[in-house]
């Protein structure tokens, strides 16, 4: 009697990883897609940012060119209008939702990489941020609000806004992963608007006085109100715009390893 030998198992069917660059697309297109069914969460930011942006040049107008004479408000305030807009503008009340739905745990058996999970995330964000500086920008432009660094200095104020908003939406993700919980999440932008008032947000630096000048001094986002400014008011300030880009390297790197130290404590505790 002949004996066969048992047949081996087949080898089971395995996903192969894509490429990092693929995974961040795939992400990021996901994140871009779903835009259009949020629009409750990018209209009340810009809505706010223009509202502040007329009302503060109505209010200010008159008072400061009748004393300094040159001196262009509508000019000054455009970056305070960009950084009200642009910041906290995340997706991280989504990645919320994608935890409580058990989506994230699914994308875990993926082999998508990680850490492209929310970098995939934060590239979609970029590309909003900076496509709602341009109302802000067309209103600028009907005011009389002119670049003195030219269209490439258009450019670079849109990148620096898109970056700004990047390092700040840092503190969203590290909430939404550590928390998971929504309302936690909408709050984060409350972080940001003592920053804005302590700074060189209606006047220029060299106004304040006593305390809140020493303060502003240490504030990061007065480098980078500053930097926004060369280009409508000075032209290439190379001084301001090195402190700008500074700034926002300081203001990521600690948003940063915040929320990726969140995702590996999310990612431990899947």
């Amino acid at each position: 009697m002949t004996v066969l030998a048992p047949t081996p198992p087949a080898p089971g069917i395995t996903a192969r990883p894509a490429g990092v660059v693929h995974d961040l697309l795939a992400i990021a297109g996901r994140a871009l897609r779903a835009v259009p069914r949020d629009v409750e969460v990018i209209v009340p930011p810009i809505f706010i940012a223009l509202f502040f942006f007329l009302v503060n040049v109505a209010t200010l107008q008159k008072v400061v060119e009748g004393t300094v004479g040159t001196f262009d408000i509508k000019a000054f305030q455009m970056p305070t209008a960009i950084l009200i807009g642009v910041t906290g503008v995340s997706r991280a009340p989504a990645l919320v939702l994608d935890v409580q739905n058990g989506y994230f745990d699914r994308l875990l058996l993926t082999p998508v990489r990680r850490t492209a999970i929310l970098v995939g995330h934060m590239c979609a964000d970029v590309v909003v941020s900076c496509a709602l500086t341009i109302p802000i920008i067309v209103i600028g432009f009907i005011m009389g609000v002119r670049f003195e660094t030219g269209p490439l200095g258009l450019l670079l104020f849109i990148a620096m806004a898109g970056l700004w908003s990047l390092a700040f939406a840092g503190f969203g993700y590290a909430i939404a992963l550590k928390t998971g919980n929504p309302a936690a999440v909408n709050t984060s932008f409350l972080l940001f608007f003592p920053f804005l008032f302590l700074t060189s947000s209606y006047v220029p630096r060299s106004q304040l006085t006593g305390w809140l000048h020493t303060v502003s001094a240490w504030n990061p986002v007065t480098y980078l109100l500053e930097g926004l400014r060369a280009h409508t008011m000075n032209g290439w300030q190379w001084g301001d715009l090195g402190q700008a880009f500074l700034a926002i390297a300081i203001v990521g790197a600690i948003s940063f390893s915040l929320c990726f130290a969140a995702l590996r404590g999310r990612l431990k505790r899947g």
